[in-house]
């Protein structure tokens, strides 16, 4: 009778796992498939990746700032085709998140009480507009404004500042992480909310102890180290602690 017992709970286990293989190949065949057609339209996908090393890019235009221009340089050999692949292949993943979250909530679900059917399906839904909202922040605000800063800036008209490709790539992505992490945080708080486990009282207690750990954080993760980036990562997220801070339960 164990035997049995043990047996259905071993076929059992290798059905979900089987299960969980299949979205997860799922999965990867749409990023991948997305990755290839983004590769594809090289020019398009570079005029959007590129578009705040210029002056003419909107985001400059609305503030006023004056006519500049940064000059990207290659030194590797295989450094542009890398860059093409990485690039698309970022598209590739932003594309089949949604769906990916969706093929998890499918499989979890079975398993799942109404209530949390409902609460995990918004949170889900949530998770992602809100991870694509801080990846278009960076792109729209942060990284423009840090391209500005850090690509003009000059000790001297004797230095020319010229930019790796690599580096700027590497910057860009690195930042629509961090910001697409970092806009979770009501989501995050949210759910910790419903858990019991944090309050509205607690997090206005502390919120100066959370601003310098934000300022601490954003130092450590952000690829540059002027005042100016820290300050234009650190202030979303401060606006991220405070939306947080109203929409958990008392």
């Amino acid at each position: 009778m164990v035997s049995k017992l043990s047996n259905m709970e071993s076929n059992s286990f290798w059905d979900y796992a089987e299960e969980l293989r299949t979205v997860l190949l799922r999965s990867l065949a749409l990023m991948l498939v997305a990755a290839v057609v983004a590769f594809c339209f090289k020019a398009t996908l570079f005029g959007v990746v590129l578009a705040p090393c210029s002056s003419d890019f909107f985001t400059y235009r609305l503030l006023g700032a004056e006519d500049f221009s940064i000059r990207l340089i290659n030194t590797g050999l295989t450094e542009q085709f890398a860059a093409h692949v990485k690039v698309a292949a970022a598209v590739g993943l932003l594309v089949a998140m949604p769906f990916l979250l969706w093929q998890l909530f499918g499989f979890m679900k079975p398993g799942l009480y109404v209530g949390e059917r409902k609460t995990i399906g918004w949170l889900s839904l949530w998770a992602a507009l809100m991870f694509y909202v801080g990846v278009a922040v960076s792109y729209v605000l942060v990284f423009p404004l840090a391209v500005r800063f850090l690509g003009t800036y000059s000790v001297s008209p004797e230095v020319e500042t010229m930019l790796t490709l690599h580096s700027y790539i590497d910057t860009l992505a690195t930042l629509s992480l961090l910001m697409g992490v970092v806009f979770e945080l009501p989501i995050a708080c949210r759910l910790l909310g419903k858990m019991g486990v944090l309050t509205r009282s607690i997090m206005h207690r502390y919120r100066r102890h959370a601003v310098v750990t934000m300022l601490i954080v954003t130092a450590v993760v952000t690829p540059t180290t002027d005042m100016f980036s820290l300050l234009a990562v650190t202030l979303p997220v401060w606006l991220l602690y405070e939306v947080s801070a109203l929409i958990v339960d008392r």
